[in-house]
């Protein structure tokens, strides 16, 4: 956001805290369903928001539009088949967020069509699609310690040592992307435009013609 007031805040804050939810439950979810108990002895296994912010990453959020919330640990050695199942766990996060972004362009179709849908609402589920959406397209990127990564790096073969050294500096040249991109132009991440792609085609084949 580029200015934090009440009114924004209102408007984002329930997306935020939906998106970052069921982004990391669905992590803990599917590892417990592979076989890995870790994140559910943590308590991860839950939609209680509280369990998965972290609140330095949160505050970010609000004020410079990039955060994070709490990984969700899993142990590969109590997954049955550790290449495959690590691929899955990552995945579950970014596809829950793109079926969220979908859910709530469709109850805002439903919403449209028996009540009167405007203002601050209008906006809150514009942000829900939207923030949804963008949750999605950055977690795919393949730069540790994104999701896209370890999707990447455990989809083909190569050294431990090597992988081990992908994620070690993998997320030092995210975040000086991510500080490049706020203080120039060069947009090294459109982020900003594959967000209003995405929300603008959705909406537009629900017949909603409102971006």
């Amino acid at each position: 956001m580029s200015s934090l007031n009440l009114e924004s805040i209102i408007t984002v804050l329930p997306a935020i805290l939906i998106g970052l939810t069921f982004h990391e439950y669905m992590h803990a979810k599917v590892a417990h369903l592979l076989g890995d108990d870790t994140a559910y002895l943590d308590g991860r296994v839950s939609i209680n928001p509280l369990k998965h912010i972290d609140w330095i990453g949160f505050v970010f959020i609000l004020i410079a539009g990039f955060g994070w919330a709490k990984p969700v640990s899993f142990n590969p050695e109590k997954l049955k088949n550790p290449r495959r199942d690590e691929m899955l766990i990552a995945i579950a996060g970014p596809i829950a967020n793109f079926v969220l972004a979908i859910v709530f362009a469709v109850i805002l179709k439903l919403a449209m069509l028996f009540i009167s849908v405007d203002g601050i609402l209008m906006a809150m589920i514009l942000a829900c699609i939207y923030i949804n959406f963008g949750l999605f397209i950055f977690n795919m990127i393949p730069i540790p310690p994104l999701d896209g990564s370890h999707l990447l790096l455990k989809s083909i073969k190569i050294s431990k040592e090597l992988e081990r050294n992908i994620y070690k500096y993998g997320s030092l040249a995210l975040f000086a992307i991510v500080i490049i991109d706020s203080q120039t132009k060069l947009n090294l991440l459109p982020i900003g435009k594959a967000m209003m792609f995405l929300t603008s085609t959705t909406l537009n084949l629900l017949g909603i013609h409102i971006l």
